[in-house]
């Protein structure tokens, strides 16, 4: 609705897990050096956890997208409502191997086979299960099974558990000692400071076409990080909505009483979601821009 005005290509503050959107601030270049020395060092599980929408998901995307393909064999499951066997059926699915079985016995011998394939190949295998924290007990368990699958001196597959800090909590189990006592790799991803939080604003806008069309002030900056607290999704949710408030004031600086405006409505504060006023300058601004 905006992109035009400003001059974007794309709308910079979707809240959809973009690779090429994501921003390495530096946290983000901490987990990513978490997971590519677990990975080149056959580390066997390895844990990220992080608050929502602090970037976990799109991390693991542009980690797995960056992988040498040659080298590597990926699966992403992002899926928590599996059980034990639907798991083993998504994993070899997402291998390309046969998964139409019952059987986890069959399931797991098709895998271990693969992962013998692949190891005589020269190339690593990984499995990322991102929203973890929802995996029930026996899923949980059919992972380390998985894992289970090595030979006298290597792992034959790289597992790196995602999920929210709750699965910090679920993995404290005393039923789940086996699986936590094998993680080797753990890293919390925390959200962006404020001088990150103004780059990685920055940094959309310039991936969606246009890095001066807009700015935002000083102040503007104040209120948008002292409600996002540098979560980037809550900083693309408030942005996305002071950029639209800036169309309809037909402004190029997003002020801090427009940043100020955009915190109310999106954080819950204005019980009528758009104002009266933006909607009906956006009800004049419509026709000019779509004429």
């Amino acid at each position: 609705m905006y992109c035009e005005f400003y001059g974007f290509r794309e709308s910079p503050f979707t809240i959809t897990p973009n690779p090429r959107f994501l921003f390495m601030s530096e946290q983000h270049r901490e987990a990513y050096a978490h997971l590519l020395y677990a990975v080149d060092n056959r580390a066997g599980f390895v844990e990220l956890t992080g608050e929502v929408g602090t970037g976990k998901t799109t991390l693991l995307r542009t980690f797995l997208n960056r992988l040498d393909q040659e080298g590597h064999r990926t699966a992403l499951i992002f899926n928590p409502c599996l059980s034990d066997l639907e798991l083993l059926k998504s994993v070899n699915r997402e291998y390309g191997l046969v998964w139409e079985s019952e059987s986890r016995v069959e399931l797991l011998q098709v895998l271990n086979a693969f992962l013998l394939e692949q190891k005589q190949a020269g190339r690593s295998v990984v499995l990322v299960m991102d929203e973890a924290q929802n995996l029930p007990m026996e899923v949980l368990e059919q992972i380390r099974l998985i894992s289970n699958l090595e030979t006298e001196t290597d792992k034959l597959i790289q597992i790196v558990l995602s999920g929210q800090p709750e699965l910090l909590t679920v993995l404290g189990r005393k039923e789940l000692r086996q699986l936590n006592q094998r993680i080797t790799v753990r890293y919390h991803l925390r959200p962006m400071d404020f001088d990150s939080t103004h780059s990685y604003i920055d940094h959309r806008m310039e991936l969606a076409g246009c890095y001066r069309a807009a700015e935002f002030s000083s102040a503007a900056m104040k209120h948008i990080y002292r409600f996002s607290g540098g979560v980037p999704r809550l900083v693309n949710v408030v942005c996305d909505r002071a950029l639209l408030i800036g169309f309809t004031e037909e402004a190029r600086t997003i002020t801090g009483s427009m940043a100020a405006q955009a915190v109310a409505e999106v954080g819950g504060r204005s019980p009528y979601g758009l104002t009266a006023q933006v909607l009906r300058r956006l009800a004049d601004a419509l026709p000019r821009w779509r004429s």
